[in-house]
């Protein structure tokens, strides 16, 4: 018979019919076989069970009708058939898919005919039953104890009614699913429903007999209920009396009130069940019931006479067939022995329930005041055999009533036997139980009763949610409970009976110089019963267990007062402090990157201000490296550094932060380390160098010269600071075509200037040197550790070396890394691994923690201080001049025009006169002067298109630079055309900028912009904001073509310094070396009168210019090879 899901729906309700989808899609369906409109099939439930299931379908004028019985709690037409008929619905509809539509011929009309003959269909619901005639067969339902005499069985026999009264020809049918689906004539509707309830009770059981059940629970009391009623109930004797007609009809009985008590025979009694004796007088029966079935509600069967059992209302909530078989197992006991079995009942609470064979005398204690015992253990679980046990930590609460022990939740009364006739009864302090277990909640202690936990079945069992709060309370809760009369008992294996930490230390093991004396090992450890045991085994499972709670960004989070548990070599535990192992973890990094642990991690000395750090962390007891960590005391900051006196023959005066420079400088020489000066730009990185040089040279251990590499344009400024403030040093500029015919004497000098760009061409002559000094000034440029001046940097020999740079750190760490490379090889490891370890979690992942440590690390070696930091040593206005040397094209441009115009100038005066030949005097600084700025100022010039401009160059490195340090900058020019130039410069590399020129419409904007900070980039031109401007926000101020009239430089600068500035100015001069507006420079010194005027337009009359300040001013540029960098 065929149906659909329609039909399935329609019977079964929305809710059931959405859980039978589900089953089907998660293939629960296990086994399904059709016999005609018999659906015999299997099902898993979600929770792993399976169930089994009979399903009949019929067909009614109603429609298609669905008749299930499952062994599963819901029992009728339950989501487990619905399941089974949609996936027959299912196989059918893909079956159906696969059929061609020719195959319906008349052949396969006939066998859908021949099928419904042998499968006929339901009757109608409405067709009646025919009750049976006496000639009839009919079935009948007979119960038969088993062998045991204690189990009922319950089996179906067909049976035929005799004309003359009575039943014979009684055959027992197994096959029961056939009367279902064979339906033979004698199967009646009034068979159908006690059919399908043996059917849904047979289900799971496993019998002995074939075709047999015992009825139990709800489904056997509504079929003992049904049989009765209909008069299909029959009692036999023995199964075997069946077959010789030995059967008698059960009669239905009223329901019958029973009770336990104890029946004695001869010397012995036993627990039996019997009657409560009726109020009716006239009903006469044995008091002991004959037997009783195990269903809900229970029945009876006494004298071929059954019905329902009620048992006492106070019963506890136990199944019939629990009882029945209990007290089948009860042994024979003796007469004598009734006093035992009462005191027995009487201990275990029961006696209400079972009574006592004989009654005791009581006597009843009050008022005694319990004490509290707390039993603290764990207890291993194991979940497979191939996986560790996962521990389980408890404790139970039991209370000593004098001498008398009860746990917490033990229901039972606490007696005490006296005598043989007599018992003590102690009343429990409820109250007092309460509040103390109340006490343990407040602890954070919770019941394990009831829980899914293996601790479920420890009797009494309480437990916490965390270590840490089993930690809190075995150190601070425990010994206060043990001093106010608590009895702790702790088992062998309780995890928490920790051990009490001594002291911890620090051991230093300096390797062999032999092998390698730049590294030592570092042990860290706790000594417990006078033994030492190293932390970093015990640390490292933690980490790797319990990554969240020792993630490095999260070390703050756990309070001191908090502990982490730990197992020692030896299987005692310790409670190692979280304000104890945060700074270790904190300090010592390297324990999340290790895979296994060992006693001791091994550090190169240059980490050992890290070991000052755990000094001032940690109160440690130190074994060894005491030179070590002074050493590290002196490197965690330099405040701690001697400072030094400055050299006596330096001519200028240190400001202290300069002082501290050059102590920490000394203190590097002293312990052989190295490090970056990273001072802002500005500061004075220049000054302190040189004052560290002459200090080496007045304590005599300047024996050696110092080798400073720069780039070129900074060489005329290290020659001019020498100059001012270190006359007493011997300078050799290594510069040139001709620097060979100075290499001889590199030996004799005090300071060796040379340039990135020539470490290449002079490698071999410098190799054959030492240096005592070996000094990268901006070495951001060793930022390549693959360029040739890297490596030849990196294998000149030095004693000591130094780096300077405002920028340290320009694109990324991989600039650092190579830096502290050439200054301490082996710091930040090899490149790979700072790679690895550092540079990929900082750029990509921004991990804060890996930055910390990385900041750790280079701490003492790198010095930095910004102009914020030091502003109040600062004097309101620096002014600096820096020295550029022009490139080669440029050069080549600047002599061709220099050669022209001196040219012209000398035959103008040869003509007229110096007197009268002030323009083209004029004409001929302007067009100098444009060069040194940039040869494109120039007009008409041929060279300029592939010129570059040195001083442009050195403009944008410095922005660079400023700009990193949030600098606020004023570049003034009296060139709009080189104003132009830098604009450009500006936009290709995206920084905003304003400008201000004549030309400019909207100043107010454009000022706004500077001083709300939106820009930090203001070019200004002379004539358009030299004057009038009050622009506070600016902190630098760029002359990038100086105006050598001294009035018109300052009132440019003073747009910044003024009323109103609150921060300190730096003022920076570009000016060309060797040009024109260097000797224009030294005559402003000389001849202040002769500089306003050649400055001041139509002025110039009024100075005499005589023949000797012409040839100085065109005198030619000094041979020099610049090499481009």
């Amino acid at each position: 018979m065929n149906f659909t899901l329609k039909d399935i729906k329609k019977q079964f309700g929305e809710k059931t019919y959405s859980l039978g989808i589900e089953y089907v899609q998660k293939k629960r369906v296990q086994q399904i076989q059709r016999s005609g409109n018999l659906i015999r099939s299997q099902v898993k439930d979600a929770s792993g069970q399976t169930y089994q299931q009979n399903t009949f379908i019929k067909s009614t004028t109603e429609g298609i009708q669905f008749q299930g019985t499952c062994s599963c709690p819901l029992i009728l037409n339950c989501h487990h058939v619905a399941a089974v008929l949609m996936t027959i619905v299912q196989k059918n509809n893909i079956v159906g898919k696969n059929k061609n539509a020719s195959t319906e011929t008349p052949l396969s009309n006939w066998v859908q005919k021949l099928y419904s003959t042998v499968y006929p269909a339901s009757p109608d619901a409405s067709a009646k039953t025919e009750t049976p005639e006496p000639s009839q067969y009919r079935l009948l339902f007979i119960l038969s104890p088993d062998q045991s005499d204690k189990r009922l069985f319950l089996s179906i026999c067909k049976v035929r009614y005799k004309p003359t009264g009575g039943i014979s020809a009684i055959t027992s049918i197994t096959d029961i699913d056939s009367l279902l689906t064979e339906r033979p004539n004698y199967f009646t509707k009034d068979d159908e429903e006690p059919i399908r309830l043996f059917i849904a009770m047979r289900a799971g059981s496993n019998l002995p007999v074939p075709g047999t059940i015992e009825p139990k629970g709800s489904i056997g009391a509504r079929l003992l209920k049904i049989l009765v009623t209909q008069k299909q109930l029959y009692w036999t004797n023995a199964l075997s009396d069946i077959a010789k007609g030995l059967v008698f009809p059960l009669k239905g009985a009223s329901a019958r009130e029973a009770k336990l008590d104890w029946v004695e025979s001869g010397s012995s009694m036993k627990l039996r069940w019997q009657f409560v004796p009726s109020a009716d007088k006239t009903r006469k029966s044995s008091p002991t019931i004959d037997y009783i079935l195990p269903t809900e509600p229970a029945w009876y069967m006494e004298n071929l006479s059954c019905g329902e059992l009620i048992l006492p209302s106070d019963f506890p909530v136990f199944s019939i067939s629990e009882i029945q078989d209990l007290i089948a197992q009860s042994p024979a006991i003796s007469v004598k022995d009734k006093k035992t079995v009462a005191r027995l009942l009487a201990e275990k609470g029961i006696e209400d329930i079972v009574p006592q064979p004989e009654q005791l005398k009581e006597n009843v204690l009050e008022n005694i005041t319990p004490q509290p015992i707390l039993y603290l253990g764990s207890k291993p679980h194991f979940y497979s055999e191939t996986e560790a046990p996962v521990w389980f930590d408890y404790a139970q609460l039991k209370f000593d009533y004098d001498g008398q022990i009860v746990f917490l939740d033990s229901s039972l009364p606490i007696i005490r036997q006296i005598s043989e006739n007599e018992i003590e009864r102690i009343i429990r302090d409820t109250e007092d139980e309460t509040a103390t277990f109340k006490l343990l909640k407040s602890f954070g202690f919770h019941s394990e009763n009831g829980s899914s936990t293996p601790l479920a079945n420890i009797p009494g069992a309480i437990s916490m949610d965390s270590s840490t709060d089993w930690l809190h309370f075995t150190q601070d809760e425990m010994p206060v409970l043990e001093e106010n009369g608590w009895k702790i008992e702790k088992s062998t294996d309780y995890r928490y009976d920790l051990q009490n930490i001594e002291k911890w230390y620090a051991s230093i093991t300096e390797n062999d110089e032999d092998l390698d004396r730049d590294w030592f090992n570092l042990e860290l450890g706790i000594v417990v019963n006078h033994k030492h045991f190293s932390v970093f085994p015990l640390l490292l499972p933690l980490i790797q267990k319990y990554p969240d709670t020792f993630d490095y960004k999260k070390l703050d989070e756990q309070p001191d007062t908090d502990s982490v548990l730990a197992t020692l070599p030896n299987n005692n535990r310790v409670a190692l402090p979280w304000k104890m192992i945060r700074p270790i973890l904190r300090i010592l990094g390297e324990l999340y990157y290790l895979e296994q642990s060992k006693p001791a991690i091994s550090l190169h000395r240059l980490d050992s201000a890290r070991l000052a750090e755990l000094d001032k962390n940690l109160p440690l007891q130190w074994i060894n490296g005491a030179a070590l960590l002074e050493m590290g005391k002196k490197l965690l900051a330099f405040n701690g550094v001697k400072i030094v006196a400055p050299p006596k023959t330096l001519k200028a005066t240190l400001r202290d932060y300069q002082t501290e420079g050059l102590s920490w400088m000394q203190f590097l020489r002293e312990y052989h380390l190295a490090g970056i000066l990273a001072d802002d730009m500005g500061l004075g990185k220049t000054l302190q160098t040189l004052s560290h040089i002459l200090l080496e040279k007045e304590a005599g251990r300047l024996t050696k010269p110092a080798l400073i590499v720069a780039p070129t344009s900074l060489m005329s400024n290290w020659q001019d600071e020498a100059r001012r403030f270190t006359p007493e040093l011997k300078v050799l500029l290594l510069q040139g075509k001709e620097r060979a015919k100075y290499f001889a004497e590199i030996k004799n000098a005090d300071i060796v200037l040379t340039t990135y760009a020539l470490l290449p061409r002079d490698e071999e002559i410098l190799l054959r040197h030492e240096f005592h000094l070996l000094i990268l000034d901006e070495s951001q440029y060793i930022k390549n550790i693959r360029s040739k001046a890297t490596q030849i940097a990196s294998v000149l020999k030095a004693h000591h070396k130094l780096c300077l740079t405002g920028t340290p750190l320009e694109n990324h760490l991989g600039e650092l890394w190579s830096q502290f490379h050439f200054l301490l090889p082996g710091l930040l490891g090899n490149e790979k691994t700072f790679n690895s370890e550092f540079r990929h979690s900082i750029e990509r992942n921004g991990d804060q923690g890996k930055q910390e440590l990385l900041n750790r690390r280079i701490k003492p070696f790198l010095l930095r201080r910004t102009k914020d930091k030091v502003a109040r040593e600062l004097p309101m206005k620096t002014e600096m001049v820096r020295y550029v040397e022009l490139t080669n094209a440029q050069r080549q441009t600047y002599e061709s025009v220099r050669e022209l115009m001196d040219k012209k100038v000398q035959e103008e005066i040869a003509k007229l006169g110096i007197a009268h030949c002030q323009i083209i005097i004029l004409e001929a600084l302007l067009k100098l002067r444009q060069v040194c700025c940039d040869p494109r100022l120039l007009r008409g010039s041929a060279k300029k298109a592939n010129t570059s401009s040195a001083k442009l160059n050195e403009l944008m490195e410095m922005l660079d630079e400023l700009l990193l340090e949030k600098r606020h900058i004023l570049v003034f020019s009296q060139f709009t055309s080189m104003l132009s130039l830098i604009e450009t410069e500006l936009k290709n590399r995206s920084i905003p900028y304003e400008i201000l020129t004549g030309d400019t419409t909207d100043r107010a904007s454009a000022i706004r912009n500077f001083q709300d900070g939106k820009v930090s980039v203001f070019l200004i031109s002379l004539k358009a904001g030299g004057v009038g401007l009050n622009l506070t926000a600016a902190d630098t101020v760029i002359h990038y073509d100086p105006w050598w009239n001294p009035a018109v430089e300052n009132q440019a600068t003073d747009r910044a310094w003024r009323i109103g500035q609150d921060k300190p100015v730096f003022v920076y001069k570009l000016i060309a070396k060797g040009t024109l507006e260097e000797k224009i420079q030294e005559l402003q010194q000389r001849k202040a009168d002769l500089a306003t005027a050649m400055l001041s337009s139509g002025q110039a009359q009024h100075v005499q210019i005589t023949p000797e300040d012409l040839q100085s001013i065109f005198r030619p540029l000094e041979e020099v090879d610049i090499s481009e960098e």
